[in-house]
């Protein structure tokens, strides 16, 4: 697929890759996604590094929604009273989870069981999350991992299904 051809859309989000997967964190000004995105970063398992801050450009790349920094932002993260910092960061990653950053009364003891928000008529697992509670980031993990879980188990099954009935 030619990438510039595909269709594209920026929004006002911050995204950082985890163990090589997206989560894109979306949240009013003020939210906390620059925030919850340091945390990430500065976390001693170095595993999470910044896709970009404040602005993100997301496009279909086949079955996948792709996140990339806006150019002009790429590698700079705002940190409220320190200033605009850089950072290393990845050019794009696969978003797995979108997170919406909620305040902790809004958050639900137990998530709905098919949440998730639609971007280009793809269905991206999406949970509500407290940015400023100390769980914050274990939160985060866990549910990417069960994510990633989920997908990996939906593509072997259909692989083992297709291998079965030779389709």
């Amino acid at each position: 697929m030619d990438l510039t051809l595909a269709p594209t859309s920026t929004i006002h989000a911050t995204c950082v890759a985890v163990g090589g997967w997206g989560i894109l964190l979306t949240g009013p000004s003020g939210s906390g996604k620059s925030d919850l995105a340091l945390r990430l970063i500065q976390a001693p398992d170095g595993k999470a590094r910044l896709v970009g801050d404040d602005r993100i450009a997301l496009r279909q790349v086949e079955n996948q929604l792709v996140a990339r920094p806006a150019p002009v932002l790429a590698g700079r993260m705002e940190v409220r009273g320190v200033g605009i910092i850089r950072f290393d960061y990845v050019p794009e990653v696969v978003v797995r989870l979108v997170v919406a950053l909620t305040p902790r009364e809004e958050v639900p003891r137990l998530p709905e069981e098919e949440c998730h928000r639609i971007f280009f008529g793809m269905r991206v697992p999406l949970m509500k999350i407290s940015p400023f509670e100390s769980s914050a980031l274990y939160k985060l993990h866990l549910a990417l991992n069960e994510v990633c879980r989920k997908q990996e188990y939906h593509e072997h099954g259909m692989q083992e299904s297709k291998r079965k009935t030779g389709r």
